[in-house]
């Protein structure tokens, strides 16, 4: 079986949900020949500080120079290069049995006359409706990190039974998930914002500097803002849920010389739990990452930047996980109460992790490539 791990983005977030599990599926299965597809250089080696020495081939696509200019342009208001990758290199995946897959965009592949299975492990452990839509369906296999998303699917009818595999969370097993880095000098408490690039939800268009600032003149915290790695690989952001368009602003530069202030935009340490692991709270709007962050329930705090009716929404599950807030007042009442508030919402996390990821003695990696090859063998 001729099998290829694709990474077809223009940032390395979703790298160690899949490329964790080529390394077991190499050893627990000898007779897989696996290829690794990625369209940058920087792809091909975050996938290989995560897989370590395997043998394996790893191939970089490309696209023609004259797509290129037309990419430049059409890629801000659409996911141009993603698709164009997949078409231009149509002859290379015409050489697979099956190709494993991170997102959506590769579902384009389905529309191209080949004779490929699609499996998908999905990036995203959070509760959006993005992230359970009919789409889904059109995938051979899904591999999912718990019981949640799986009901949720089975519930809309969006997939079947056997489409189906809750293999756990890869992620954690490419994460050194003991080690906590102290990021500061002192020890004030660490608060990680996290705002999501999506236009529609995201606090940061409307309250982030006012974020920024509020810690800025503030002398009881440390803060860490790591947003989504998209939010500044862009200038324009398109909602995929509607239609909005939102620009993004550039930091000013008092805040990245502000010592109690870590900004990062989109190194490795912002896709390898390193600051849900250091913080000591959360804040954010609608990124999955407070997921992560509950891999050790801590205090959570949500900005609601658009008056959202969110209390019986099954897309804000997560939100009640600590205090909802509009305002800075708000803001501040809320981080000098997490510590005492979260005697009431650690229940509440702890049953949402549990259900969200499927945790077991066998490392989710393991699972997922045992899940893939029973799958291919049907």
């Amino acid at each position: 079986m001729k099998l290829a791990f694709l990474y077809n983005h223009e940032a390395g977030h979703q790298v160690r949900h899949s490329a964790v599990v080529i390394p077991p599926l190499l050893a627990r299965y000898p007779g897989a020949q696996v290829t690794v597809l990625a369209t940058s250089d920087y792809l091909l080696d975050t996938i290989r500080a995560v897989t370590g020495d395997v043998k394996c081939d790893f191939v970089r696509l490309d696209t023609p120079a004259w797509h290129k200019p037309i990419a430049r342009v059409l890629d801000a208001a659409l996911p141009f290069s993603r698709l164009d990758q997949l078409y231009s290199n149509r002859a290379v995946f015409a050489g697979f049995d099956a190709v494993i897959v991170t997102e959506g965009t590769s579902l384009f592949l389905k529309t191209l006359g080949l004779d490929l299975k699609i499996l998908r492990i999905d990036h995203g452990p959070g509760d959006r409706a993005i992230g359970f839509t009919p789409s889904f369906g059109r995938n051979d296999m899904v591999l999912l990190p718990g019981a949640k998303q799986r009901d949720r699917f089975l519930a809309l009818g969006y997939l079947k039974p056997e489409q189906i595999a809750v293999v756990g969370y890869p992620k954690f097993d490419a994460v050194k998930m003991a080690e906590r880095r102290k990021l500061f000098a002192d020890d004030k408490p660490v608060v990680l914002y996290n705002p999501h690039p999506e236009p529609r939800l995201s606090s940061w268009y409307d309250m982030g500097e006012e974020v920024l600032e509020f810690f800025y003149n503030s002398g009881k915290y440390n803060l860490i803002f790591a947003p989504h790695v998209m939010l500044f690989k862009r200038r324009m952001h398109l909602t995929v849920e509607g239609w909005r368009a939102r620009l993004r602003r550039d930091l000013p530069v008092k805040y990245r010389d502000c010592p109690h202030i870590l900004i990062d935009t989109g190194s490795e340490a912002s896709l390898d739990m390193t600051y849900t692991l250091a913080a000591d709270i959360y804040l954010g709007d609608v990124s999955s990452q407070v997921y992560e962050f509950l891999v050790k329930p801590r205090p959570c705090v949500f900005l609601d930047a658009h008056a959202t009716n969110w209390e019986d929404d099954p897309n804000y599950a997560f939100w009640h996980f600590g205090r909802v807030v509009k305002d800075m007042v708000g803001l501040e009442r809320a981080l000098a109460n997490a510590a005492s508030d979260h005697v009431l919402y650690e229940p509440v996390q702890s049953r949402a992790f549990a259900a969200t990821f499927d945790t077991q003695g066998t490392p989710s990696a393991v699972r997922a490539a045992d899940a893939i090859a029973a799958f291919l063998s049907r």
